[in-house]
């Protein structure tokens, strides 16, 4: 059996740190994970180019759905080379069509952007209405891996999916299970995908925010930061 990587989503300096401290084996650079994770800002890239361990970027101009037109393409396209003007490893994108499938145009539209850079296929697929065609798509476009929570909020309860999207897959393209993987959930994920690698953003609650911060709307409660004694236990527990 190969060795399973551990896979931090991170949204801030500080998380950063404390993904590389604790042992990940790869880091998701995002911003704003409390919405499911943004485009990470140019500066937090150019601090992850110094990790010693392989980081792919978030692809997303804002949130809500993966239904993009042409501005947000034209966004992401410039995101996707300014990642590649770090030096960073690699791109995590989605997009879909109003009916949830994927939106094959534009994805191939963004991986054009990459030229060649490695990438990840999000949880735009949770969205998608057949499975087995979604996967496909994403082994004939090039994606590296496909990241999912088998159409459901966590991928304890979308075990089962992400187990039949492994079976389609068939080794043609990586299916990694990720969404509300913890020290205590994952045992019966591990035991049904035996040979996945694992995302989690190994988070704990940070300080509450002051009163004021709150009441000006510059923060809406308090915020989760990595943990790298988290990060290191879910590691040791996968490996």
């Amino acid at each position: 059996m190969r060795r399973r990587l551990l896979e931090v989503c991170v949204d801030d300096a500080s998380g950063l740190e404390a993904a590389i401290a604790g042992g990940a084996d790869r880091i998701e650079l995002c911003s704003a994970l409390s919405v499911g994770g943004l485009t990470p800002s140019p500066g937090l890239m150019a601090l992850a180019a110094e990790a010693p361990v392989p980081v792919y970027a978030m692809i997303r101009p804002r949130a809500g759905s993966f239904l993009y037109g042409e501005a947000d393409l034209r966004q992401m396209e410039n995101d996707i080379r300014t990642v590649a003007g770090f030096g960073l490893e690699g791109i995590v994108i989605g997009a879909n069509h109003a009916d949830g499938r994927l939106d094959e145009g534009a994805l191939a539209r963004l991986l054009a952007a990459a030229e060649g850079l490695p990438a990840t296929l999000h949880r735009a697929i949770d969205l998608v209405p057949e499975i087995d065609e979604a996967v496909d798509l994403a082994v004939s476009l090039g994606f590296e891996r496909i990241l999912t929570s088998g159409g459901e909020k966590t991928a304890l309860a979308g075990l089962e999916r992400i187990a039949r999207m492994a079976a389609r897959a068939a080794g043609r393209i990586e299916i990694m299970p990720g969404s509300g993987i913890t020290l205590e959930t994952v045992d019966p994920i591990l035991a049904r995908l035996p040979d996945a690698d694992i995302h989690a953003s190994c988070s704990s609650p940070g300080a509450a925010e002051p009163e004021n911060v709150l009441s000006l709307g510059f923060a809406s409660g308090p915020l989760k930061r990595t943990d790298a004694a988290k990060v290191r236990a879910l590691k040791a527990r996968i490996s």
